[in-house]
C-alpha cells in the first residue's frame, strides 16, 4: 500500500518572554532538547516574530511590556488559527486560567515550574496536533465521496465501499493529481514495479472497477488521455 510521508522537521517554538534570565533559560533548556526557539521580550516583538516567521508552536507569558500574552494570542489567532500555543504566568487566578483556555490555549502552566514539566506539555501538544494531522492527511474528498486512505474505503452518504490495495493505491495517486494527468508509466512502476503490457492491462481493469464505484456521483470521472495516462476529473460547478 502506498504511505504518504512527510519529511521529518525540525520544531520551531516562539517563546515570548519578558523575564530575560528565565526566556534564556527556557531557550536554553529547549534547544539543548532539539528545539528550535525564538526567544522575544514583549508582545509586540512576539507578533513582528510571528508575522515573519513559521512556527510549530507559541509559549506566551501573560505578563508582558508592550502586548499582553492573551492580546498576543488572539493577534497571533488572526494570522494563523491552526497554530497551538500556551500560556506561562505567575498568575493562578480561576479567571486568568478561564481566560486562556476560552481563547483557545492548548495549555496553560503557572511558575514556578519545572522546565521538565515544560517540555512535558510541549510534547503532548505536538502529539495532539500531529495526531490530527496525520488524521487529516488520511481522508480525502473526491466529490460527493470521501476516501479514506488507510482504511482503503470510498464513502458516498451512507453506503462505503472497501477498496482493494491496487485500487486504493491507485486511486490515491489519481487523487495526488485531481484535474491532472497521472502518466502510465508512473502509475504502473509505482505500484506495478513495472510498466509491461500485462501489468499495463491488469491497470486497465482497476481504472475500470473505480469507475464503476465512482458513477454515482457525476460530477466524478475518471478519464484517458490518448497514449500519455489519466485524469481524475472533479467538476465542482456541477455539485449542488
Amino acid at each position: 500500500m502506498i504511505k504518504e510521508t512527510d519529511e521529518k522537521r525540525d520544531v520551531n517554538i516562539l517563546l515570548c518572554e519578558d523575564d530575560e534570565n528565565l526566556g534564556m533559560l527556557l531557550r536554553e533548556y529547549l534547544e539543548a532538547k532539539e528545539y528550535k526557539v525564538e526567544l522575544c521580550s514583549d508582545g509586540e516583538e512576539g507578533l513582528d516574530a510571528f508575522c515573519c516567521g513559521q512556527y510549530d508552536l507559541c509559549i506566551l507569558d501573560v505578563m508582558m511590556p508592550k502586548m499582553d500574552g492573551f492580546t498576543l494570542a488572539k493577534k497571533i489567532q488572526e494570522v494563523n488559527s491552526e497554530t497551538p500555543f500556551m500560556f506561562l504566568t505567575a498568575k493562578n487566578m480561576k479567571d486568568d486560567v478561564k481566560e486562556g483556555f476560552e481563547l483557545g490555549a492548548d495549555d496553560y502552566i503557572t511558575k514556578p515550574f519545572s522546565m521538565e514539566e515544560v517540555v512535558y506539555r510541549i510534547e503532548a501538544i505536538l502529539r495532539r496536533v500531529n495526531g490530527k494531522k496525520t488524521q487529516d492527511m488520511n481522508i480525502r474528498k473526491i466529490g460527493k465521496f470521501t476516501f479514506d486512505l488507510q482504511k482503503q474505503t470510498l464513502s458516498f452518504g451512507d453506503s462505503q465501499t472497501k477498496l482493494t490495495t491496487k485500487e486504493s493505491d491507485l486511486l490515491t495517486l489519481l487523487s495526488n493529481k485531481t484535474n491532472g494527468l497521472l502518466q502510465r508509466d508512473v502509475a504502473l512502476k509505482t505500484i506495478w514495479a513495472d510498466d509491461n503490457y500485462f501489468n499495463a492491462r491488469s491497470m486497465d481493469v482497476y481504472i475500470t472497477k473505480l469507475r464503476k464505484i465512482l458513477k454515482d456521483d457525476q460530477s466524478v470521472q475518471i478519464i484517458n488521455v490518448h497514449g500519455k495516462g489519466y485524469k481524475l476529473v472533479v467538476d465542482e460547478t456541477a455539485r449542488p
